[in-house]
C-alpha cells in the first residue's frame, strides 16, 4: 500500500475555541497501538472532553476517546487510556515555563494524519470569562448578518 501524502483531519475541538483564547499552537506526535491507528483511519475519535498534562517532563493526553477497532479482538486497548504525546525537550520546557508563569492550560485542538503519521495540534490556551464568550457570540452574529445583507444585495 502506498503512503498517502498531505493532511487529513480526524477530529476537531470546536469547543476549545469557544471556551479558551488560543495563544500558541504546537504539533505533537502521539504514541498509539496498531488497532488504535486503524480506528483513527475510520474516523472514530473524540477529543471534546480531553486535556493535556505535563508530568515528570513528559506530556500526556487524558480522556481522548478512540473507539475500539471492530476486527481488533484481543489487541484492542482501553478507549480512554492515557496516551503519551511526543514533543521535543525544549518545547516541553517552554510549555512548563508558560504554564507556571502565566497560568495557561494545554488543550488538544485537532487530530489529523500528516502523511501517514497521526499528529495532535496542542494549543497553549487561556480561559475565557463569560463576558468574553458573549463578545465572541455578538461578533459572530454581526458577521453572519453582514454576510446575509451582502448576499441579498448581490442577488437583487
Amino acid at each position: 500500500m502506498a503512503k498517502e501524502k498531505g493532511t487529513r483531519l480526524i477530529a476537531n475541538n470546536k469547543k476549545a475555541y469557544h471556551d479558551y483564547f488560543v495563544e500558541d499552537t504546537y504539533e505533537a506526535g502521539i504514541a498509539l497501538a496498531g488497532t488504535e491507528v486503524k480506528s483513527l483511519r475510520m474516523g472514530k475519535c473524540s477529543i471534546k472532553e480531553s486535556f493535556i498534562r505535563i508530568e515528570n517532563e513528559e506530556v500526556y493526553i487524558y480522556q481522548m476517546h478512540i473507539s475500539p477497532y471492530e476486527k481488533g479482538n484481543i489487541f484492542n486497548k482501553d478507549p480512554l487510556r492515557t496516551r503519551k504525546l511526543l514533543l521535543h525537550k525544549y518545547e516541553i520546557n517552554k510549555l512548563i515555563g508558560q504554564q507556571k508563569m502565566k497560568g495557561y492550560t494545554l488543550i488538544p485542538l485537532k487530530i489529523y494524519f500528516k502523511d501517514s503519521l497521526v499528529k495532535v495540534e496542542v494549543g497553549l490556551c487561556r480561559g475565557k470569562k463569560l463576558y468574553d464568550k458573549r463578545e465572541d457570540i455578538a461578533k459572530k452574529d454581526a458577521k453572519r448578518e453582514a454576510e446575509r445583507d451582502f448576499k441579498v444585495r448581490n442577488l437583487g
